[in-house]
């Protein structure tokens, strides 16, 4: 049995959070028919996901690592690093499981975009944006041009079946067989992991998420099925995915849309 845990909390807004339409027109645009990121390698960490529910803190230092893999070169993470931040984000009490609670998504980016989230030898600053979750176009756009999407979803008991070597189906799908426990989403948990890549944009296409150290294959109507809410981040000390990045132009409207937010938050 592999240890694999969740938390992401119920999604929630916040009042004047920032949105990706503020870099106009940049969910619009037609997203690639497909994203094959097969040569690069993300490298994504565990980063203490199976003994905490920090998946979102997980997640961002995973989608730091997956930015710099699309630039060529890594950056380094660690799992006190990443535990580190959950406390600060969530209210974790590191050796008080009474505390391991999960995060909520806008609460965490609005932590790293205030605070930072500590890597080795620096401490990086995001820029983000929420998104429409039903808007898959924009999901697309967001994976092609800000290297991930960080996810938050519903998961199934019939998602965290295991075989007998401790490995998850190879294929998340809503065809779930008799027997691999309750189908229903968010019957286990909120989790938060990235939309990586993509063999194209029908029903049945594969979609690669990046979660708990490793890569995981689903269907977009598994994702369909199980989205809860999207946003997008762009690391601005971190160079630039290529491909539908950002404008310059947009980038400053988004960072715009960031520090009005931070100002009504205060």
């Amino acid at each position: 049995m592999t240890n694999r845990k969740l938390g992401c909390r119920p999604a929630e807004t916040r009042a004047g959070q920032p949105m990706l339409s503020a870099m106009r027109g940049f969910c619009a645009r037609k997203a690639p028919p497909r994203l094959i990121r097969d040569h690069i390698d993300p490298a994504p960490l565990m980063l203490g996901n199976d003994v905490l529910g920090d998946c979102t803190s997980a997640a961002l230092g995973n989608h730091a690592r997956a930015t710099a893999a699309l630039a060529g070169y890594q950056v380094d993470v660690t799992t006190a690093q990443a535990e580190a931040f959950y406390s600060l984000s969530t209210g974790y009490v590191p050796g008080n499981p009474a505390t391991d609670n999960g995060g909520v998504e806008v609460d965490v980016l609005t932590t790293a975009m205030r605070d930072g989230y500590a890597v080795t030898n620096q401490t990086l600053f995001p820029i983000w944006g929420s998104a429409d979750p039903d808007d898959l176009n924009g999901v697309r756009n967001i994976m092609a041009g800000l290297s991930a999407a960080y996810l938050g979803v519903q998961l199934s008991e019939s998602d965290m079946w295991e075989d007998e070597a401790g490995a998850l189906a190879p294929v998340w799908d809503i065809d779930t067989p008799p027997g691999h426990g309750d189908p229903t989403p968010g019957s286990a948990g909120g989790h938060c992991l990235l939309a990586w890549d993509y063999t194209g944009t029908d029903d049945t296409d594969l979609v690669t998420f990046l979660t708990w150290g490793g890569k995981q294959k689903g269907t977009w109507r598994w994702f369909k099925s199980r989205r809860m809410e999207v946003h997008g981040l762009a690391w601005m000390q971190l160079l630039s995915a290529s491909g539908l990045a950002p404008t310059n132009q947009e980038r400053e409207a988004l960072l715009a849309a960031n520090s009005a937010y931070l100002r009504g938050a205060a």
